[in-house]
C-alpha cells in the first residue's frame, strides 16, 4: 500500500498510477475538484500520414556502399567519431512521432472542503485500486479508481455513508484541440483526429448512479443527490499493428461495446472482475524482508525521505514495496491485446513527452521486461512478443535497403509504426544489435516454460531471422581474423570501432540460442552448420584490459575515471549469462563495475543491483538499490532518469529478484546474492528457469525451508548451503512438490 496525507500537486512526482495495459490514468484525490489524467496506449503522433512522408527511417535515397566504407575507415584507422559515423550513415528523423496525453478528467465536488483531517491517499498494489477518504461535516467520503482488463475499462466510484451525499459534475480536457465533446444519456463522447497523421481517437465516459439524478449541459455530465455514483470509461484509435498502413477499424464500435457492457454490470461487479484478475497475477508472489504486516504508519513520501538503507524495519519496508510496486506496474502497464510497456509505462499527461514516451531498444525496453518471468508474470509479455513481431516487416525493408542482406534489424529507438532505421543523434542513431537483443527476452521465456510450441511459432521465427541478419553482417576484422560487429557503437559513449564488447555479446548469445533452438526443433543441418560456423568465428567480447577490467572495447581503451551511466560491456554478466560468478571474467566485471562507481540515472542504478547479485555480491547490490530510493526514486516511487522513466521501477524489482534466486546458468541457485541486512525473511512465488515455483525461508542470513513446484518434468540442480554438500541433483515430475529444510 502506497498512501499519502495530502492531495497531489503534480502529475510526475506525487499522482498514483493505475492501468490496464491499453489504459492507464493517473489519480490526484483533489478534494474539489478530482483530476483524473488518461492515456490509451496506441494514441500516437507519426508514422503513415504525417507531414514529410514517412519511411521508417530508411535512408530516402540509395547509400550504395555506405556501411562497407565506414567499415573501410575503421579498419584503417581504428576508429570515427560518431559524428562522422552519423554524417555517413544517419539522416534527420522524419513522422516519428510521439505517444499522446489522451486527456483530462475533472470532476467538481459542490461543497467539498478545501482540506480534510483525516484526508488519506492510497494506492493498494494488491488489488490495483487507487483510493481517497475523507470526512466532511460528519459524513465519510471515500473515492475508488481501478481499471480493468476483464472489462476494457477505468472506473471511479465516488460514495458516501450519508444518503444523497454524492453529487459532482465531468468535465473533459486536452492540451490539443483535435477533438469534439458530445453528451447524451448520462454518456460524454470525445471524438477526433490527430492533425499530425489523421489517426481517429474516441474516448466514451458513461456516468451512473445510485439515487439521484445525472443531467448533461454544456458538454459535462452532473450528478445531484445520489447515494453513490461511478463513471466507465474507454478509450481507443484506429490504430492497427500491421505494416505498412498501422490502421484499422474506427474505434466507435470497439469504444461503444466496452461501455455499454461494463454500464450493464454494478460498480460492486466491475470491482470484483477486476481485482479477480490483477490478484491472480499479483497474489502469486510475496516478499517478507522483516517489514512490519500491512501499510506502514508514516506515508509513503516520509518514508521515503527517511529511508537510509540501513537496518530499520521501515526501510525494510521501502524495499519490499518497492519490489511489489515494479511487479504492479509491469501489470498495469503490459497486458495481451494492446502495445508493450514504453519509457514511461502507459503515464503520460503530455503531447510532447520526454523522449517521445517511446521504445528505446538500447535498453529501455528490455528492462521493461526483466522481472516479467521470474517474478511469475510471464502472461505480461505478450504484448512485446506482439510488437517484436510486428517489426519483422519493417525490419527486413531495413536490412535489404541499408545493408544488403537477409533477415531483420531495428537500430536504436523505435516507435509503434516499424521506425526500424535511422535518425542522425550522433551517439543514440546506430544499434543493429538492438534485434538480437529483443529475441534474448523470447528465449528467455522459453527457457522458463519449456514451451516448444511457443519456440516454434512465436520466439524461433523472430530469432531465425535476426541471427541470419548478423551470417551476412558480420565483418572479418583484419587484426585478427575474426568475425565482427563493424560500424560497432557501445551506447552512449566513445567512439565508433569494430567489434565493441557489447555488441559481440549479444551476437553472440543470439547465434548460441538460436543455435540451441534450431536444434531442439530439428531445423535443417545447413542452417545449423552455419551458426555453427558462425560462432567459432565470432570474437566474443570479452578481454581482460591493461588494470584488470573488461574491455568494453577490442582495444584497450577503457579509463579509470570513466564513469558514464552505460557499462554497456558487462551485457555478458547480466542480462546475459556468458560471465559466472567467480570466474577470471566476473573479477574482471567487478573491476569495471567499481571503476564505475554508483552514480548514474535512476535505470543505470537499477542494472548495477542486478550486476552486483550476478556477482554474488549482496552487499553492494542492496548499496545500489539504496542509492536507487535515496536518489532516483520520486515521492510516489516512480524511478527518475530524471524525468519520470518507468525501466528503472522494472530494474530494481528484477535486481531484487537475482538477489534472492538465479538460474541463468541451468542451476537453481538459492539466496545467490543475500544482504546481511535481510538478516531473516521469506519469499514466496518465484520461478526458475525449467518450470520451477520456488518457495524460500531464511534466518540468520542462511535457507531454513525451501519448497520447490514443478510445472515440467525434468532434472532439476538446486544450489543452498540448506542441502547437503550444498548442491543437489534430482528427476522433478511436472505437478510435484519438493520440501527442503
Amino acid at each position: 500500500m502506497l498512501w499519502y496525507d495530502a492531495p497531489a500537486s503534480d502529475w510526475e512526482t506525487q499522482s498514483l498510477p493505475i492501468g490496464n495495459g491499453a489504459l492507464g490514468a493517473s489519480v490526484f484525490g483533489n478534494l474539489t475538484d478530482e483530476h483524473v489524467q488518461f492515456n490509451e496506449k496506441t494514441l500516437w503522433t507519426g508514422g503513415p500520414g504525417s507531414p514529410g512522408g514517412y519511411r521508417n527511417g530508411n535512408w530516402t535515397t540509395p547509400r550504395p556502399g555506405a556501411v562497407a566504407e565506414v567499415q573501410r575507415l575503421i579498419d584503417e584507422k581504428t576508429s570515427v567519431t560518431p559524428e562522422d559515423a552519423a554524417t555517413r550513415l544517419g539522416q534527420p528523423r522524419t513522422g516519428y512521432g510521439a505517444h499522446q496525453t489522451f486527456g483530462d478528467l475533472t470532476l467538481t465536488v459542490p461543497g467539498a472542503p478545501g482540506t480534510a483531517e483525516d484526508y488519506r491517499r492510497s494506492l493498494d498494489l494488491a488489488r490495483g485500486v487507487a483510493a481517497v477518504e475523507y470526512t466532511h461535516e460528519e459524513v465519510s467520503h471515500r473515492r475508488e479508481f481501478f481499471a480493468s482488463c476483464p472489462d476494457k475499462v477505468i472506473v471511479g466510484h465516488f460514495s458516501a455513508n450519508s444518503p444523497g451525499a454524492i453529487g459532482f459534475t465531468l468535465r473533459y480536457g486536452s492540451p490539443r484541440k483535435d477533438f469534439t465533446v458530445s453528451t447524451r444519456a448520462g454518456r460524454l463522447t470525445v471524438r477526433g483526429e490527430l492533425a499530425d497523421n489523421g489517426l481517429k481517437f474516441e474516448a466514451q465516459i458513461q456516468v451512473l448512479s445510485d439515487g439521484g439524478t445525472v443531467g448533461a449541459s454544456d458538454g459535462a455530465l452532473t450528478v445531484s443527490g445520489a447515494d453513490s455514483a461511478w463513471f466507465i470509461l474507454s478509450a481507443g484509435t484506429d490504430y492497427e499493428d500491421v505494416h505498412p498502413a498501422y490502421r484499422g477499424d474506427d474505434p466507435h464500435g470497439r469504444i461503444t461495446g466496452a461501455v455499454d457492457a461494463a454500464s450493464g454490470r454494478s460498480h460492486a461487479e466491475l470491482l470484483a472482475r477486476h481485482t479477480a484478475d490483477h490478484t491472480s497475477l499479483f497474489g502469486r508472489v510475496s516478499l517478507d524482508l522483516g517489514q512490519p504486516a500491512g501499510p506502514t504508519p508514516l506515508p509513503t513520501d516520509r518514508l521515503l525521505a527517511g529511508y537510509t538503507g540501513g537496518a530499520s524495519a521501515s526501510d525494510r519496508a521501502l524495499e519490499a514495496l518497492f519490489f511489489q510496486y515494479g511487479r504492479y506496474l509491469l501489470i498495469a502497464s503490459s497486458r495481451a491485446g494492446s502495445l508493450p510497456a514504453n519509457l514511461q509505462g502507459v503515464w503520460n499527461n503530455s503531447a510532447e513527452p520526454p523522449w517521445g514516451a517511446d521504445y528505446h531498444v538500447n535498453i529501455n525496453l528490455q528492462m521493461n521486461y526483466w522481472p516479467a518471468e521470474a517474478t511469475n508474470l510471464a502472461e505480461t509479455t505478450a504484448p512485446y512478443d506482439r510488437f517484436v513481431e510486428a517489426l519483422r516487416a519493417p525490419g527486413r525493408r531495413t536490412a535489404e535497403e541499408m545493408f544488403g542482406s537477409r533477415g531483420w534489424v531495428i537500430h536504436d529507438e523505435t516507435n509503434p509504426y516499424g521506425f526500424t532505421g535511422v535518425h542522425d543523434w550522433a551517439t543514440s542513431f546506430w544499434f543493429p544489435e538492438a534485434a538480437a537483443w529483443l529475441t534474448s527476452q523470447m528465449y528467455e521465456h522459453y527457457r522458463f516454460n519449456g514451451s516448444t510450441d511457443y519456440l516454434r511459432t512465436t520466439a524461433y521465427p523472430v530469432m531465425k531471422e535476426a541471427a541470419e541478419f548478423w551470417l551476412d553482417n558480420l565483418h572479418l576484422d583484419p587484426r585478427d581474423n575474426t568475425r565482427v560487429v563493424s560500424p560497432s557503437y557501445s551506447p552512449e559513449h566513445g567512439d565508433f570501432t569494430a567489434g565493441a564488447a557489447m555488441s559481440q555479446q549479444i551476437v553472440r548469445e543470439l547465434l548460441v540460442n538460436t543455435l540451441e533452438a534450431a536444434r531442439t526443433l530439428g531445423d535443417v543441418a545447413a542452417f545449423r552448420a552455419e551458426l555453427e560456423e558462425a560462432i567459432d568465428a565470432i570474437d566474443p567480447g570479452l578481454r581482460v584490459g591493461s588494470w584488470g577490467q573488461l574491455q568494453e572495447w577490442k582495444t584497450d581503451l577503457d579509463s579509470r575515471s570513466d564513469d558514464h551511466r552505460h557499462v554497456s560491456h558487462l551485457y555478458a554478466l547480466h542480462p546475459g549469462r556468458q560471465i559466472e560468478a567467480g570466474s577470471t571474467w566476473a573479477e574482471a566485471a567487478k573491476v569495471s563495475l567499481t571503476a564505475r562507481g554508483d552514480g548514474g540515472t535512476g535505470w543505470s542504478k537499477a542494472w548495477k543491483i542486478n550486476f552486483w547479485a550476478r556477482l554474488r555480491d549482496g552487499d553492494h547490490a542492496h548499496t545500489m538499490l539504496a542509492e536507487q530510493l535515496k536518489a532516483s526514486t520520486l515521492p510516489n516511487l516512480w524511478d527518475t532518469h530524471p524525468p519520470f522513466q518507468i525501466d528503472g521501477n522494472f530494474g530494481a524489482t528484477s535486481g531484487v529478484t537475482e538477489m534472492l534466486l538465479q538460474s541463468q546458468h541451468d542451476v537453481i541457485d538459492i539466496l545467490p546474492a543475500l544482504p546481511t541486512t535481510w538478516t531473516s525473511g521469506s519469499v514466496r512465488g518465484l520461478r526458475a528457469r525449467g518450470g520451477v515455483t520456488v518457495d524460500i525461508e531464511w534466518t540468520s542470513g542462511k535457507a531454513v525451508h525451501l519448497l520447490l513446484t514443478a510445472s515440467r518434468t525434468r532434472e532439476l540442480t538446486v544450489r543452498s548451503t540448506l542441502l547437503p554438500g550444498g548442491e543437489k541433483t534430482f528427476k522433478a515430475v511436472a505437478g510435484e512438490r519438493y520440501t527442503f529444510r
